[in-house]
């Protein structure tokens, strides 16, 4: 890959340089296919690393919490790193140091800042309508109360940078003559029948009906 190049030093890909990237496109594709990142960042007690729900609106990520979240609070007051990885395959090869894995990853740096009252109820129904689009016409938004309580942060989509690989194992010439099974165990995301709460009485919506067709 390398067809762009990276937005920052701390951005560069220095090993398997060979697979990164630095494609806007691609950015938004890798948050694009996530509903759970990972943070890192630091305080008082250590260094941690946090999952929590994710989506995009623009060129930044968003993530939302309560006003308490300690993750939250440290967030707005110092740069973190965000990753997203998708894994697409184990690669089997002849040799076990050239097994390897084939996936998709994005690792975000930058500093989160928080959103005002006029965009946070703009971009949860963004992050509704990227879990089942539509449904946000159909149940009860947020009150007052509830999104008072909610903090929602966004960080800049500008310092990524992107490792993917793909297709089968790289063997060594001198391992070629090994008679072993070679090649790629894929893996995919599956969705499989919805399953409706025994008091639900309304018909499913076509984003239910169509949930396990869809990619």
């Amino acid at each position: 890959m390398n067809t762009t190049h990276p937005p920052s030093d701390r951005t560069r890909v220095r090993r398997g340089a060979v697979n990164a990237a630095y494609e806007p496109e691609l950015v938004r594709a890798i948050v694009d296919a996530a509903y759970i990142c990972h943070i890192a960042f630091s305080d008082g007690q250590g260094v941690h690393c946090i999952p929590t729900a994710c989506w995009r609106e623009g060129d930044h990520l968003y993530i939302h919490g309560s006003n308490g979240s300690r993750m939250l609070k440290q967030l707005m007051a110092q740069d973190a790193c965000v990753t997203i990885t998708h894994l697409d395959g184990l690669v089997l090869a002849r040799s076990a140091f050239n097994h390897t894995m084939n996936y998709r990853s994005v690792m975000i740096y930058g500093r989160f800042e928080a959103v005002d009252e006029v965009e946070q109820r703009s971009t949860l129904d963004t992050f509704m309508d990227h879990l089942a689009p539509g449904r946000r016409f159909e149940v009860r938004g947020g009150n007052d109360k509830e999104h008072a309580a909610t903090t929602v942060l966004r960080i800049p989509l500008a310092e990524a940078a992107c490792k993917v690989r793909s297709g089968g194992p790289n063997d060594d010439e001198e391992d070629m003559g090994i008679a072993a099974w070679v090649g790629e165990l894929p893996f995919v995301q599956l969705r499989t029948a919805p399953v409706a709460d025994p008091d639900c009485e309304a018909a499913a919506p076509a984003y239910v009906r169509e949930w396990a067709s869809e990619p």
